[in-house]
């Protein structure tokens, strides 16, 4: 599988204190070892479809990772539910 992160998803990820960048870095290991099918989906990933071909994880209670389901996995977006619609609202 192929993996890119757009500048958005930089640009939210460098917002994040250290402690969340931890754990957007743990929840995106644990889901990209899950499509490399070397590890079952971890059920606290909370893989959800926002529509079409745009997905979310979890990497916290409060934060979630959005990105892109099609002949690659494109990661475009981190933050809080809210942050996640006003991103999706230019989609």
């Amino acid at each position: 599988m192929r993996y890119e992160f757009k500048s958005s998803f930089d640009r939210s990820f460098k917002k994040l204190s250290p402690f969340r960048q931890e754990k957007v870095y743990q929840a995106l290991d644990a889901f990209m070892k899950y499509l490399d099918k070397e590890a079952p989906l971890p059920s606290g990933l909370g893989l959800k479809n926002w529509r079409e071909d745009y997905w979310e994880i979890r990497s916290s209670i409060k934060d979630r990772i959005l990105f892109e389901l099609t002949d690659e996995i494109v990661f475009h977006f981190v933050g809080n539910h809210d942050d996640i619609k006003k991103f999706m609202k230019g989609k």
